[in-house]
């Protein structure tokens, strides 16, 4: 999702890169499409918050008018006869195929992937960097490791991996237009028909076993909001790693007085800061 509609609600810098990076992500995606030769599954799809009481709904419309002043646009409307929020502007993309498109771009630029070459140090200075196959000379080094990060480097802000579950069901495409949400609920649907649902919050350390309990628990949150979910059985149940960080704001810079840049601890909103991240690492390191 790229949703601060879903996420945001008070003025703060990551606020203010979100919404940057939600208006840079049409071009991105045209650039990227072009670059790689692949389509992505990008749309502005919008999506709907539902309320299903007189509270909830007084809850929705109190946040609406604090994210209008952060320039997040809602309208009310209804969804199955209960009140809801429309975010006209809130999107979906789908973030396997950004990193394919990522992959083939980079490699056509001439960039040199090395897969499976586990980091074990990284020089103060950024000036080198040792692997399990042998060490590396360099003019810096960029940290963008998700979760993993703050172990690469003594001092950087302590990153907690926060475990979620997500699970998918093929159907019928265009089921679902915009995004459907409630509370901690969301699902989505992608271009092929795949229909995903979350999501899950554990703080269970780097623990990536399939928890059924959650897994039941998202699929019941999930059908309560379309009941067409009832009819069949997921085809696909996953989880990943937030990065999570003991700080205010997602690390993105240059460790000062290093050749060791930053890029991590963006939480739920890794995808959505992918564009401006980029562009602020870009711009420093020119």
């Amino acid at each position: 999702m790229l949703a601060p509609g879903g996420e945001l609600d008070t003025a703060s810098p990551l606020a203010t890169a979100a919404m940057e990076s939600l208006r840079e992500y049409p071009e991105f995606v045209r650039e990227l499409e072009e670059e790689a030769g692949e389509s992505i599954d990008f749309r502005r799809a919008g999506a709907v918050e539902v309320a299903f009481s007189d509270a909830e709904n007084d809850a929705l419309e109190r946040k609406s008018l604090r994210q209008a002043e952060l320039g997040i646009h809602s309208e009310s409307c209804l969804h199955a006869g209960f009140p809801a929020r429309l975010y006209p502007d809130d999107a979906v993309v789908d973030p396997r195929d950004v990193t394919r498109a990522l992959l083939t771009a980079c490699r056509r630029r001439g960039v040199v992937i090395r897969e499976h070459e586990q980091v074990l140090e990284i020089s103060r200075d950024g000036r080198s960097v040792r692997t399990i196959k042998g060490d590396h000379g360099s003019e810096g080094v960029l940290i963008a490791a998700g979760a993993w990060s703050s172990a690469l480097l003594p001092g950087l802000p302590r990153t907690i991996p926060v475990r979620g579950h997500l699970i998918s069901w093929v159907m019928t495409p265009w089921l679902l237009g915009p995004i459907l949400r409630h509370g901690h609920t969301y699902v989505l649907q992608r271009r092929s028909g795949i229909l995903v649902a979350g999501a899950s919050t554990e703080r269970v350390g780097f623990d990536r076993t399939l928890d059924e309990s959650a897994i039941d628990d998202i699929q019941s949150r999930a059908i309560w909001l379309l009941p067409e979910l009832g009819l069949q059985p997921p085809s696909e149940r996953w989880n990943g790693f937030r990065p999570d960080i003991e700080a205010e704001c997602p690390a993105v810079g240059k460790v000062p007085g290093t050749s060791v840049w930053t890029a991590f601890g963006h939480y739920r909103n890794g995808i959505l800061l992918a564009p401006e991240t980029a562009r602020r690492i870009a711009k420093m390191l020119t």
